[in-house]
């Protein structure tokens, strides 16, 4: 039996994270910077899990949170991303398809383990994250479906994965089938040190293969080497057909059509976690583009998500999404 169209497909990391709170005398002890992401090997991450509190395990990546915002919308999703047939990768494996979502990568039976994100949430809200990406980057063209590509409207593509070799011949894969079928491409900044390592390559990327840019404020500016935002924003117009700029308790700005929308943030009645709100804003988004909203309703949508994902402790909402928009959107 034929399956049916999907809104998104999504490519990423496969990642289980593990969250704690602490304090920045322990960021600075473990020399850890805070609010980015740091890579890590095996024997650090061992040492780090053991020097940290109580912490709280869930399915998560940058990606996979997307996807399971957008499962939350009532989205139909597929996720592309590699784990180990251990325990966490059954725990992330299990998880994803609960939400609904495809998954259908199949486990890798040697190697590296299943990749874990190691998150430190200061008392500030901020998060800071160590991750050991174990056998995630194994990712490659092979497990790219393009029969699961064409069935998608949008095809979404996280940064991190550019780091290895084999996983960029993966997006780049994804990209080009997606394209053939007519369909979108969306990519993700990620990370202003992710930008860093690529700038060249991600600007190529963008210009010849993206449809969709999400960044937030930081990782424009790196993309461009700019210190304002509106130079970032001049520079982006005429790179990709749409570019989604978050910038916090600022709101977020969308370039479309030669437009430029700016949407002001969602009210939060207390911030206690930033991590995912970026992932959230574009479940959100997404979920309004692929269901025919305009850039400013689509970016309002985004909002409510990731107003909702940062007023709790974790990467994924503890809400059903699609009612929380409706009640906001009235």
């Amino acid at each position: 039996m034929a399956k049916g169209e999907l809104d998104v497909l999504g490519v990423g990391n496969a990642i289980v994270d593990v969250f704690a709170h602490t304090d920045e005398a322990f960021l600075e002890q473990h020399d850890l910077p805070k609010g980015v992401m740091t890579l890590i090997d095996a024997d650090r991450a061992v040492k780090l899990y053991e020097a940290m509190g109580p912490g709280v395990e869930m399915s998560g990546g940058s990606c996979g949170n997307t996807v399971a915002g957008l499962a939350s919308l009532g989205a139909r999703c597929a996720y592309i991303g590699r784990v180990r047939d251990d325990q966490l990768g059954e725990i992330f494996r299990h998880d994803v398809r609960s939400l609904g979502v495809e998954f259908e990568t199949p486990s890798a039976t040697a190697g590296k383990p299943t990749a874990r994100c190691l998150v430190y949430v200061t008392p500030d809200a901020q998060r800071t994250m160590a991750t050991f990406l174990g056998v995630c980057t194994e990712l490659n063209e092979a497990d790219i479906d393009e029969a699961q590509v064409a069935r998608a409207k949008v095809t979404y593509l996280e940064g991190y994965l550019w780091d290895d070799p084999r996983a960029k011949a993966a997006l780049l894969k994804a990209a080009n089938a997606a394209h053939a079928a007519g369909r979108k491409v969306a990519f993700t900044l990620s990370d202003p040190f992710c930008v860093d390592r690529h700038r060249a390559e991600f600007r190529s990327l963008i210009a010849d293969h993206v449809d969709i840019l999400f960044a937030n404020e930081a990782e424009i500016c790196s993309l461009y080497e700019v210190e304002a935002f509106d130079d970032a924003l001049a520079r982006v117009r005429g790179d990709c057909e749409t570019a989604v700029l978050t910038r916090s308790e600022k709101g977020s700005v969308v370039v479309a059509g030669g437009a430029v929308h700016a949407v002001p943030a969602e009210p939060v009645a207390k911030v206690v976690d930033t991590t995912g709100a970026g992932d959230l804003f574009a479940a959100g988004f997404l979920y309004g583009y692929t269901h025919g909203k305009g850039p400013e309703v689509s970016a309002r949508i985004g909002g409510i998500c990731a107003a909702e994902v940062i007023s709790h402790v974790g990467a994924r909402p503890e809400t059903t999404l699609a009612d929380l928009v409706r009640t906001r959107l009235g």
